[in-house]
């Protein structure tokens, strides 16, 4: 992977029809986007609470519905864009998925060109909707290298919550804040937690 690959942004494609997901996957990659796909809820779970990303979602999936994956995910404190699709939507089921924190609503067949152009209205907008969630102003010195979901918790550890209370805000194990926790210390340099603190709060 070159690095212009790397650095790309990343787009889950969650669909149990092989045809959708692999067109929607294509046209995403075209348009220069890294993709990677899932045929099933369980799979995306895993993946999406260690690197969250920007997601294309259906809705009607054997096993977990793309509803019941946002409610597990807590959509509306994910740091990354879902998106719903649906082949059999209506309007009820639309209210419910932006009510759980779906950034919109799709309806099969849809123009692929529209969501793609809404898809990178909500990765600009990003930076301003993180700050403003977490509060915390990311202008010190390895911000940058922080992945959306590091920086809410880096949010709740400078805020004094603890991993369980920080986890419980969160969505997300304690366990889980704790690997957060050291992969924040290890990008900004910090020995300790007190040495944390010092570099995001005293710059």
């Amino acid at each position: 992977m070159t690095q212009d690959e790397a650095s790309a942004p990343l787009i889950y494609v969650v669909d149990d029809d092989a045809a959708v997901r692999d067109a929607i996957a294509s046209l995403f990659r075209l348009e220069g986007f890294r993709v990677e796909t899932f045929d099933n809820g369980g799979d995306f779970i895993r993946r999406a609470q260690t690197e969250p990303a920007c997601t294309i979602l259906d809705v009607h999936m054997p096993g977990r519905s793309g509803l019941d994956i946002l409610s597990i995910l807590n959509a509306a404190t994910y740091p990354e864009p879902i998106f719903i699709i649906s082949g059999q939507g209506d309007i009820p089921m639309a209210v419910r998925a932006i009510k759980d924190g779906a950034f919109d609503f799709f309806e099969k067949p849809f123009d692929v060109d529209k969501v793609i152009d809404r898809v990178r209205e909500a990765l600009a907008s990003r930076p301003e909707r993180e700050e403003a969630a977490s509060g915390l102003s990311m202008d010190f010195p390895g911000a940058g290298s922080l992945t959306p979901r590091e920086r809410q918790v880096l949010s709740e550890i400078t805020a004094g919550a603890s991993n369980k209370e920080a986890g419980r805000k969160l969505g997300i194990s304690p366990r889980t804040i704790e690997v957060h926790r050291a992969r924040i210390m290890e990008k900004l340099g910090a020995r300790n937690a007190a040495d944390l603190v010092r570099i995001v709060l005293m710059r």
